[in-house]
C-alpha cells in the first residue's frame, strides 16, 4: 500500500495543448518552455513527449538543460537566462545549447571563448519589463559584436519579454511591441541589410491574446500544461486540457455538531451539523498552505469546500451535501474539472507557483 497522493500527468493533454499552440500560430516555430521541472510536470517526461513535435526547448539554466539532454532529448535547448560564468559556454557548445545574451558581459565571454563549434544565440532587448535585456543602442552594439564573431552562428534571434500580456485590456503590451519593432528597425538600418531578423516575443499569454506578437519564434509555457495564463475570462481557455490532475483520497470521515470547529486555530466553525472528511494531502505535498476555507475540491464530481487550515500532511473538507462518500473516495485537488487557477485564486497565489512548487514527495504518474 502507498500514500494515495499523486499527480497524474496526461501525455495526450500535453500533445493536445501543443496542437492548440500551433492553431494560434501555424507559421511560427515553437520553443517549448520546460524550466522549473516543466512547471512541476517533470521536465524529462514532458521534453520526451514534445521532442518529436517542437523546434527547441527553453530552460532557465545549464543544469536544467543537461538533465533533459542526458535523458535523450536531442532538440536544441535555449538557456533563457544565458550563462552565469564563462566556463559554461564550452559546455553549451559541446551539447548544442543555445544561449540568450542579456548583457554585455555575457557577450564578451562568448566572443572571447575558445569553443569546439559556434553557438546559436538569442539576443534579449528590454522593452519595458526592466528585468533582463539590453536597451536600444546597447543592443545594436552587442548584436554587431556577436554577428562578427566566429563563435556565433548566423541567424541571431532578437527577443524580448512582456510584463503584462496576461492583462488583455492593458495597453503596455502594445507599447512593448512598438518598442521592439523600433529596435528591430534600428538594427536593420544599422546593418544596412535587407536580411530578415528572426524575432521572438510571445509567451503563452501573448500567443493567446496578442496576435501581433506571434512572430518567427513563440515561447509557449503555462498553456502547454493546460492552463490559461490570462487574468480575465477567455473562450480560448476552453481549448486547453489540464495536463496535471492532483488527487488523493479520503482517509477519515466524522460528523460534528453545529458550533464545533475543525483544524488548527479553529478558523472554521460548523454552522450546522456537518460531515467532515480528512484527505491525505497538505502543504508538504504542494497543496497551498494559504488556501482559505471554501477553496473547492471535487468528490464524486461535486464541489467539497475546504474546511479549516491546511496542515502539512492533511486537509479537511466539508462533504455534508455529497451522498455516498466513504473512506477511500478519490478527491481531485486540481486538474480535470477544477482549474489550478481557481485554487490559486482562493490561495492568494498563482497557478504558476502552485505547479512549480510541487515537491519531490509527491509522485508524478504518466498516463495516456
Amino acid at each position: 500500500m502507498a500514500r494515495p497522493t499523486k499527480a497524474l500527468i496526461s501525455k495526450s493533454a500535453i500533445i493536445h495543448n501543443f496542437n492548440v499552440v500551433q492553431q494560434f500560430a501555424p507559421h511560427s516555430k515553437n520553443l517549448a518552455i520546460v524550466k522549473a521541472n516543466a512547471y512541476g510536470h517533470g521536465s524529462i517526461v514532458v521534453a520526451n513527449i514534445l521532442n518529436p513535435l517542437v523546434n527547441a526547448f527553453g530552460v532557465s539554466c545549464i543544469e536544467e538543460a543537461l538533465e533533459i539532454r542526458n535523458a535523450g532529448v536531442d532538440k536544441p535547448i535555449l538557456l533563457l537566462e544565458g550563462v552565469f560564468s564563462k566556463d559554461e559556454i564550452a559546455v553549451a557548445a559541446d551539447n548544442d545549447f543555445w544561449i540568450m545574451i542579456s548583457n554585455q558581459l555575457q557577450s564578451k565571454w562568448l566572443v572571447e571563448s575558445r569553443i569546439s563549434k559556434a553557438i546559436n544565440v538569442w539576443l534579449k532587448v528590454d522593452t519595458g519589463m526592466h528585468r533582463l535585456g539590453l536597451m536600444n543602442e546597447e543592443a545594436i552594439k552587442v548584436y554587431a559584436e556577436l554577428n562578427n564573431s566566429n563563435n556565433v552562428n548566423e541567424g541571431i534571434v532578437l527577443a524580448t519579454h512582456f510584463s503584462s500580456a496576461d492583462e488583455q485590456d492593458y495597453q503596455d503590451t502594445k507599447i512593448q511591441i512598438q518598442k521592439f519593432k523600433q529596435v528591430q528597425s534600428s538594427l536593420i538600418n544599422h546593418l544596412n541589410s535587407d536580411a530578415k531578423i528572426q524575432c521572438s516575443v510571445a509567451n503563452s499569454a501573448a500567443i493567446m491574446a496578442w496576435p501581433d506578437s506571434r512572430l518567427e519564434w513563440n515561447r509557449p509555457g503555462f498553456m502547454l500544461y493546460g492552463n490559461s495564463p490570462l487574468l480575465s475570462e477567455s473562450n480560448y481557455a476552453d481549448k486547453l486540457k489540464p495536463a496535471m490532475t492532483m488527487q488523493s483520497e479520503i482517509i477519515s470521515i466524522r460528523s460534528i455538531e453545529k458550533g464545533e470547529s475543525v483544524g488548527y486555530n479553529k478558523v472554521w466553525t460548523a454552522e450546522r451539523q456537518s460531515k467532515i472528511a480528512t484527505v491525505a494531502i497538505g502543504y508538504g505535498d504542494g497543496y497551498p498552505q494559504s488556501a482559505k476555507s471554501g477553496t473547492p475540491t471535487l468528490v464524486n464530481g461535486v464541489i467539497a469546500p475546504l474546511a479549516g487550515k491546511v496542515s502539512m500532511d492533511m486537509i479537511t473538507i466539508d462533504v455534508t451535501d455529497i451522498s455516498n462518500v466513504s473512506v477511500g473516495a478519490t478527491v481531485i485537488l486540481w486538474g480535470e474539472g477544477l482549474s489550478v487557477n481557481e485554487v490559486a485564486k482562493c490561495s492568494n497565489t498563482s497557478g504558476y507557483e502552485i505547479l512549480a512548487r510541487l515537491p519531490n514527495r509527491t509522485p508524478t504518474v504518466l498516463v495516456e
